[in-house]
């Protein structure tokens, strides 16, 4: 086993993030890799709708996606575990690329036959399954744990770049012509593939797995966080915050019918939180959370959902993006703090089943939270509807503050680490 004293043990402590040999390419192609999956996303949702005027075929195209992630997710945790992470990520972004080829390849033909975009879209999940697991798992074993906080800080800030600049961009390559967008999108790939070749890591450890069926091993990662109150209070409270109290699905309902506002607004409103959360992790890459961090998570998750009830309220535009602006940057502090507590508490070993559980958790609340949105929006209308995701989100906070008191007492990072 290898450990970062034994690498380095001469290591400057006050050396910063981004002049950690392997940080900065890994952070470009991690950018280049989400550009490309949020254009791809914007561009193959409208060329299906295009080809297919029904609604429904917009749900396919999520579920075509969603479906094989979910399914592959733990069995991805254990193979990132027990090979090479960087192998393992070379492997699920070339697949992603293979699948922009494919994209390319049936816009250039005007191929109208939808099934094959579901079966490339079914395959493109299958590599995002093996992608989300390995990124968070990775990054602890290219920078050393004493800047592992703030180089979080500055990788989710940074992502949030591409999740603003990336649905833009693909909207205006659609507009020039869909085979330009894949090919921009295998562009990329290829871009992010040639980077990582180029990621050191120095911080990896090797581990031979004690579970004896595949079985087990698929499952540590459930029974590593079930024992940890610290990980799974982090989770969970994720989980049911971003189920029960998220708006963004009913943002089309409250542009039209409450704000009265057109397209231009809704995506003013959809920017909002993407831009809230990318000032927050700005100002996290330069002065990261050092103290009462579990508390801080905590009222993080409460601003949440503070914010979230003045949106629900609001009839002015000015006040309802400033409301979605604070609840990104609030989601952002929640974001960082669980993150980081989730690297720091988990040994290498267990990371990559850890973090496969941590994947399915985010998907599931964000899937299953717009499909309580929408649902609940149908049944009580769009406005009691968000009041009522704001204060279940604050109950949720009360009652886990009150459940989990070990993580509302973690201080420092470093208390939780493995």
């Amino acid at each position: 086993m290898s450990s970062e004293s034994s690498v380095s043990p001469d290591r400057p402590q006050h050396r910063g993030v981004l002049q950690e040999r392997g940080f900065l390419p890994f952070l470009i192609a991690r950018l280049a890799a989400v550009f490309a999956m949020q254009i791809q996303a914007v561009v193959v949702a409208w060329q299906v709708y295009d080809i297919t005027r029904d609604p429904l075929s917009l749900a396919y195209v999520g579920l075509a996606q969603f479906v094989p992630m979910v399914l592959l997710l733990l069995p991805a945790g254990d193979l990132v575990d027990r090979f090479s992470r960087k192998r393992i990520l070379i492997f699920s972004w070339s697949l992603q690329a293979g699948c922009s080829a494919l994209l390319l390849g049936l816009s250039w033909r005007g191929s109208p036959d939808i099934n094959l975009y579901y079966g490339v879209l079914v395959l493109f999940g299958c590599g995002r399954a093996f992608t989300g697991p390995t990124l968070q798992s990775l990054l602890p074993q290219i920078v050393p744990r004493s800047q592992l906080a703030r180089a979080i800080a500055v990788n989710s800030m940074i992502m949030k770049i591409a999740v603003i600049g990336g649905p833009l961009l693909g909207g205006i390559l659609y507009a020039v012509g869909g085979s330009l967008a894949y090919g921009v999108c295998l562009g990329c790939f290829v871009l992010a593939l040639l980077l990582l070749g180029r990621v050191p890591v120095p911080y990896a450890e090797t581990f031979t797995p004690v579970e004896n069926s595949a079985w087990r091993r698929f499952t540590a990662g459930i029974v590593y966080i079930r024992s940890r109150p610290i990980i799974l209070g982090a989770l969970s409270l994720d989980l049911f915050a971003v189920l029960l109290g998220g708006v963004v699905a009913l943002l089309p309902i409250y542009a039209q019918e409450v704000l009265h506002v057109g397209p231009e607004g809704l995506g003013a409103l959809r920017s909002a939180v993407a831009v809230g959360a990318l000032l927050m992790g700005l100002y996290l890459s330069v002065r990261a959370i050092t103290r009462h961090v579990g508390l801080i998570m905590f009222i993080a998750v409460m601003v949440f959902g503070v914010a979230n009830l003045v949106f629900a309220f609001s009839t002015m535009f000015w006040v309802s993006f400033v409301a979605l602006l604070v609840a990104g940057a609030a989601d952002m502090i929640s974001v960082y703090v669980r993150t980081t507590l989730i690297q720091l508490a988990t040994p290498d070993a267990m990371r990559g089943r850890v973090n496969a559980v941590n994947m399915l958790f985010i998907g599931s609340s964000n899937e299953l939270g717009e499909f309580r949105a929408g649902t609940s929006a149908a049944w009580f209308g769009t406005v009691p509807a968000a009041v009522l995701g704001g204060v279940a989100t604050l109950a949720v906070a009360g009652a886990w503050m009150w459940g989990f008191k070990t993580l509302r007492r973690v201080d420092r990072f470093s208390e939780v680490e493995a």
